[in-house]
């Protein structure tokens, strides 16, 4: 890559990163009104100077069309799981047994790029009954409520491939 187009990419990371934050700004204060609009020009401006290596959404994104229908579907995906998840928590929590079988589970992810690793981890996160507890390049460790296989491959299936899918064609 040569300089031009290096610095057009940071000038437009930086942009993207500036509108985000301005975004998020006035949509939790809900006003439009000059100081409002100011104070959060201003915050915003200092976070994308201060953050200048991103903090965006986007940073390491395929803008492609394909990208952002798999968004689209990694989006319906994780709250089809998310659904299950909580069904399957609610009924393990109501057994009068407990049937619980905690443990952490080692998987392993193809994704490459930090961006897509981090959304993965979080994903996993925020699906009730499991929790990343540590990344670690290509290897993650979940903690699930209940392990259903501490086999790699079939655990990864289990846990990562679904989520993955989509993340790898959004970020690689």
């Amino acid at each position: 890559m040569d300089t031009g187009s290096g610095l057009k990419k940071q000038i437009r990371d930086r942009a993207v990163l500036f509108a985000t934050l301005l975004l998020f700004w006035l949509m939790l204060n809900g006003t439009l009104a000059v100081d409002s609009l100011i104070i959060g020009i201003l915050v915003s401006f200092s976070i994308t100077l201060l953050f200048c290596n991103g903090l965006s959404f986007f940073t390491e994104f395929r803008a492609t069309p394909r990208a952002f229908v798999a968004g689209v579907l990694y989006y319906a995906y994780f709250f089809k799981e998310l659904v299950k998840s909580n069904f399957k928590l609610a009924a393990i929590v109501l057994s009068p047994s407990l049937p619980i079988k905690p443990g952490i589970v080692k998987v392993r992810t193809k994704l490459k790029s930090k961006m897509g690793r981090l959304m993965l981890a979080n994903s996993i996160t925020l699906t009730p009954g499991t929790l990343t507890v540590e990344l670690d390049g290509e290897w993650i460790y979940v903690h699930c409520v209940t392990v259903d296989s501490t086999e790699l491959e079939e655990a990864t299936i289990q846990i990562v491939a679904g989520f993955e899918s989509y993340l790898e064609v959004m970020y690689g």
